[in-house]
Order: structure tokens, then sequence, then C-alpha cells
């Protein structure tokens, strides 16, 4: 498959020198550096969205959304259609829109089913009201596209960003239950040949400083019951020797689904850095504070309205990003430097 590199019509408007190669996917290139990209998921459009203000605050170059970004579990298309239209009509929410460079992919409540697969018959239709949601182009390669999963590439050799966004949702094979409690499936899959062909196509020689990889469910914590790439632990280690076998620079992993937020990290033999997920959620609803067993957890978990903010110092030798869990009224609950 051909590198996709894209974005939507906003991000066309704001950003400098969208161009269209030869090949017909369209490529949004910014040539000054992104130093600020924000990050978030679980959004139910019916509730109270006090984090936009501070989010809008924060001029972040690129928001990503990490899925939930609507709460519509229907196979009605109009049911979607209207809480998207809901969702997007926040006049807060429209600021970031006008001022910023929006990307994302989903979860499982826009998708359209909780927990859901490839099972849900109507991932085709939905995945066009999510790029709809998105402003993603008509003609966009996106939009024949199987699957929700793009690449956005940010500016010039030398203080580059690739943001990879992974769909979980549209190849991944059904989820083994123990009761209400999802079990390890090893035979089971994440991704589908497909996504997994392109994913290795974006890491190798990729000329990018930076490497953000979106995944909407957690892709490093094992213990907990809940969705995460664990419950699928053989395309876990597949995703894991991947990133060892292409040593893509300054890669990490951020995430959502949890209505928690939390930092984790795993040391991957021959990467030469540490591999952190971070995970931000949700914009609008948390679970309650509670104990979870995470053993690759850094830190404390945060049951705080929250997003996620990575600032990027282009100027330290060696690169370092430094990430932090942001709340209400400009609150820092967990701060992770990152060094690549």
């Amino acid at each position: 498959m051909k590198t996709l590199v894209t974005l939507g019509l906003i991000g066309c408007v704001a950003l400098a020198g969208c161009r269209t190669p030869k090949s017909g996917t369209t490529t949004t290139q910014q040539e000054k550096p992104v130093t600020k990209i924000a990050f978030g998921s679980c959004s139910d459009q019916k509730r109270p969205q006090p984090l936009w203000d501070d989010i809008v605050a924060q001029k972040p170059d690129v928001w990503i959304w990490l899925g939930d970004n609507i709460y519509g579990d229907s196979e009605v298309m109009d049911t979607l259609s209207a809480k998207y239209a809901r969702q997007k009509s926040n006049p807060v929410y429209q600021q970031l829109r006008q001022s910023t460079s929006v990307i994302g992919v989903w979860d499982d409540h826009d998708y359209g089913v909780n927990d859901g697969g490839k099972e849900y018959p109507k991932r085709k239709e939905s995945q066009q009201l999510m790029l709809d949601f998105l402003d993603v182009p008509k003609t966009s390669p996106l939009r024949t596209q199987e699957g929700g999963y793009s690449a956005h590439t940010y500016g010039s050799k030398g203080q580059r960003v690739k943001v990879i966004l992974l769909d979980a949702r549209y190849f991944r094979d059904p989820l083994k239950k123990d009761g209400k409690a999802n079990v390890p499936d090893p035979s089971g899959d994440m991704l589908g040949e497909a996504q997994w062909k392109w994913l290795e196509q974006q890491l190798t020689k990729s000329d990018a400083e930076v490497h953000i990889i979106g995944s909407g469910v957690q892709v490093l914590p094992e213990e907990h019951v809940y969705e995460k790439w664990a419950n699928f632990p053989t395309a876990r280690k597949r995703l894991l020797d991947l990133i060892a076998k292409t040593k893509p620079k300054g890669a990490l992993f951020i995430s959502g689904d949890r209505h928690i937020a939390e930092v984790s990290k795993v040391s991957v033999p021959g990467l030469g850095y540490d591999l952190f997920d971070i995970t931000s959620s949700g914009l609008t609803h948390v679970s309650a504070p509670h104990v979870e067993a995470n053993r690759h957890r850094v830190g404390d978990m945060v049951a705080k309205l929250n997003y996620g903010l990575i600032t990027i110092d282009w100027n330290a030798k060696p690169l370092k990003a430094t990430v932090r869990i942001n709340g209400d009224e400009q609150a820092t609950y967990l701060t992770q430097e990152i060094i690549f």
C-alpha cells in the first residue's frame, strides 16, 4: 500500500505547504517545527466539556482524537451522525478546530459498539462518518481505504514529527471472555495484515525524528481485565518486535479508552531508548479513584478529567520531549520527561 500522509481540510488551511504528490495521496507538510501536540479521548457529547478552553490556551500545533470521540453505540448511521454533529458544534471545540490541525482515530463507542471489533456490521458506513467529523476531504484515499488508520507528517527534515494512528477496531478479532472479564487470546489479531504491512512501511527508514503512535486502547499495560493490546498477546509482541526491528527514532505510544490517565514504560531489547505509553482519558468523565495493578506504570494513576500534552525541545541534545497530563483550570497531574 502506498504511504498515506493525510490531514483534514482545517489542517490544510491552517498549515503551510499543502501539496498533492503524483501518487494521488494528500501530503500536508508544515515546514515550521511542531513543538506542541495535545491529545485526548472519551468525550461524551451529552456531558459538560470543561477542558476545551484549557486546551485552546495551550496553543497546540496539533490536536489528536484517540477514540470515544462521541458515545454513539448504534448501528443507525443517522444516530451516529447527529451525535458527531453535537460534539462538533461545541463552540470552544470549534475554536480549537480553527486554530489547530485536528486529526484522529476511533475507539469502540464512536466506532459504533462497546468493545467492538471486525464483527460490527456497519464499520464501512461508520468510517465515513468519522472521516466527516475529522474534515477529511471527500477525495482523500482514506475514503476508499478499509480501516481508519492514517499517518501525518509535520516539519522539515531534522525536525520532523510523524503521527501514526492505528485502527484497533476495524480488523480486530472478537474478544475472548471469562464472564465479563477479557482474557488473553494468543491466536487473535488487532490490526489485520494490510494494516500491519502499512505500519511496517511507515516505520521503515522513516526520516522523522519523533514518531507518535496512537492507539485507542492501551498498548503496554497487561494486568487489568479491560480492553488492551495484551488481550491479544501475540499481536502485542508483534508490535513491539516491529518497533525493535525498524528502530524508528523517538517512538512513543499514546492511548485512551480507560477513563484514567497514566504513564507506562517498557524496555525493548535493541531499541536503544525506553518505550512509553501515555494514556489520557477522559475528557468528560473518569472512573472513581481506585487501585489497579500495572507493572509498567511510572508515577501515579490519575482519575480526574484530563488531556495529554507533548512538548518537544528541538534544541535539546539528545532530543527531549516533556509529556504532561493536564486538567481543568491549567492543572498538571503528571509530568514525564522522555529522552530519545
